[in-house]
């Protein structure tokens, strides 16, 4: 939770349409290479500098109107944080205005603005006093915290005692019930369980409903598509595109492979590219992968390809996608099994083929040949994140021969606007029929 009132002093240049507006905004750290460079800066005599400069952010502009859901997105260390903080004024710009229109109630790291010797009870009550509520205005209001918060006896308790969920429980309660004008969440909802995340997007419609502004980080991209209106795309602190959801998401898939500003023509359909290229270097892999295997046969490249071709690690739900590997053949081998599977983020493995679940002779493979194999499907799996199994076995006297496994080979993420129960939708069609009484 954050008090605003810095931010509002220019509030009568804006329109009572707009929210927030931030202008130029840069923030700029300066980096020693050695904690001693700090103090030998601070002393030489003739000014001279041992830091080099480090933008968070970059002249980053935009506007975000009243009643608008915008989401932010970006790498880890994009600058997305840095700049939810500076709307909130938890830290001040380098350069540049932000100006906030109505009041703010933020959710910005889990205990920001907690007291940890304090019970949750009593921490309510100092957010309200931080924000500008009397205590009677409180009394009003706490009702309606506890019961959203739902931790029980645990509210008497010092939040020091709390888990994360509890935390994230809490310190949501308050910041939905102060009637915020604006609110502004940093990915804080990804610690609680599912039935409360459920409650907490639902409580993101009423907001909506009520027309009040919400901004929030997040890295789940299939929320931005669900509940946003607006979707603001930063890379290495600078804007790279303002604009809807889905076009939103689909940049960024572009700014995760580093294909941001390239051909858009399908590069997995010609041979030569594929001979040439190693497209594993265009998206981000696993670094911890396990690989194991006799070595008979390598797995030297392998990537997934989105419905546009393009190397992939954000997939549209219900839209073709490609799995590609290319395998090198260090022995002779006959008819070998090429397989993948996939993971939930439990670890489970929600399902997963072989050229032999698929009743395909793939042949006789020499020393020194390569193949190419592509498994082509829809992703109508349950929306979040997945790991990508791949390998290259047979089966010699009943027992499997190991070629080579790459064990979770890479992380990807299936986004998209509809919602299903368990792992994956079966594309039911209904009918209604309604008779008079």
């Amino acid at each position: 939770m954050s008090d605003n009132s810095k931010l509002n002093t220019k509030n009568s240049l804006l329109n009572d349409s707009v929210a927030i507006r931030v202008k130029n905004l840069t923030k700029v750290y300066h980096l020693y290479d050695n904690p001693k460079d700090r103090l030998k800066e601070a002393l030489n005599p003739f000014g001279k500098k041992y830091h080099h400069d480090f933008y968070a952010l970059k002249d980053v502009s935009f506007e975000i109107k009243k009643g608008e859901t915008v989401g932010i997105i970006g790498k880890n260390g994009a600058g997305k944080s840095t700049l939810l903080k500076i709307i909130t004024g938890v830290l001040t710009p380098t350069s540049g205005e932000v100006q906030v229109n109505g009041k703010i109630a933020s959710l910005l790291e889990l205990g920001a603005g907690f007291n940890p010797e304090m019970t949750g009870l009593e921490n309510i009550y100092l957010n309200g006093t931080i924000i500008g509520f009397t205590k009677e205005e409180m009394d009003e209001k706490v009702d309606a915290i506890l019961s959203f918060a739902d931790i029980g006896e645990f509210i008497h308790q010092p939040v020091k005692m709390y888990s994360s969920g509890m935390f994230a429980r809490l310190a949501f309660s308050v910041a939905i019930n102060v009637e915020p004008d604006v609110l502004i969440v940093d990915e804080a909802l990804s610690v609680g369980d599912m039935a409360f995340q459920l409650k907490c997007f639902k409580k993101f419609e009423d907001l909506q409903a009520q027309n009040k502004t919400i901004l929030f980080v997040t890295h789940a991209l299939d929320t931005v598509i669900r509940y946003c209106s607006r979707s603001i795309v930063i890379d290495h602190g600078k804007m790279v595109v303002d604009t809807t959801p889905k076009e939103g998401v689909d940049i960024f898939k572009k700014v995760l492979t580093g294909n941001l500003s390239k051909d858009e023509k399908p590069v997995y359909e010609e041979e030569k590219t594929e001979i040439d290229t190693v497209f594993k270097h265009e998206i981000e892999t696993n670094p911890h992968a396990q690989i194991y295997g006799n070595n008979r046969v390598d797995i030297v490249d392998f990537c997934i390809f989105d419905e546009h071709g393009k190397p992939a690690t954000v997939l549209e739900f219900d839209k073709y996608f490609t799995i590609y590997l290319k395998a090198k053949f260090t022995d002779s081998v006959e008819n070998p099994i090429f397989a993948f599977t996939i993971k939930d983020a439990k670890g489970l493995e929600i399902t997963g083929t072989n050229t032999l679940m698929k009743q395909v002779l793939t042949g006789s493979f020499q020393k020194g040949e390569t193949a190419f194999v592509k498994f082509r499907q829809k992703a109508n799996i349950q929306l979040g994140k997945y790991a990508l199994s791949l390998g290259c076995v047979n089966i010699c006297d009943g027992e499997i021969e190991v070629y080579q496994r790459i064990y979770d080979a890479l992380f990807f993420d299936v986004v998209g606007s509809e919602q299903m129960v368990g792992f994956y939708d079966l594309r039911s069609e209904f009918e209604i029929q309604r008779v008079a009484k």
